[in-house]
């Protein structure tokens, strides 16, 4: 039986349409407004191996907050309606990733409860544009809406760009 889901979510501040196969091959196609962002959705793709098509518009000339929040939110729940009752899966999983000067231990339960705990800090506020406050809040819209617990724990780096993507790989 295949693992897919289509979500459509429309709220006062996006519109987002999101297909998912969590039986792909690391296909991504993804555009968010947020570059920053979409480089990080296009990474997790290709290191899960799932597939993912996101389209998104939102009121980026307030912030990103509302457009990373809610492609979480619609993220989870494709994860949550692909995984179906849950039966037969692994749902553990976990991985000491280095990014360069950036060791990051991360780790997933996607058992039917949400929590979301990051521990990391950032030496900048941005990346670029984007504000790195924006990376829990997009895992947090995720583990609340795919029912699944979150971690991820920075041992050490010094790079925002390599944290955040090691976080999310």
């Amino acid at each position: 039986m295949p693992r897919t889901a289509k979500v459509s979510r429309i709220t006062s501040e996006t519109s987002i349409e999101l297909t998912l196969n969590l039986d792909g091959t690391g296909a991504a196609d993804i555009a968010t407004g947020l570059g920053f962002f979409d480089h990080m959705l296009t990474l997790l793709v290709g290191h899960s191996l799932i597939d993912l098509t996101v389209r998104c518009t939102g009121d980026l000339h307030v912030d990103g907050h509302h457009t990373v929040e809610d492609v979480g939110r619609a993220l989870g729940q494709g994860f949550r309606e692909a995984l179906g009752d849950r039966r037969g899966i692994r749902r553990y999983g976990h991985t000491i990733l280095p990014m360069d000067e950036t060791l990051v231990t991360a780790a997933v339960d996607l058992g039917g409860r949400s929590a979301c705990v990051l521990d990391a800090t950032y030496p900048v506020a941005t990346i670029g544009s984007f504000d790195t406050q924006l990376v829990e809040v997009f895992w947090e819209g995720f583990a609340a809406t795919a029912a699944a617990n979150v971690h991820a724990i920075l041992h050490h780096g010094h790079n925002a760009h390599h944290i955040a993507e090691a976080i999310f790989k």
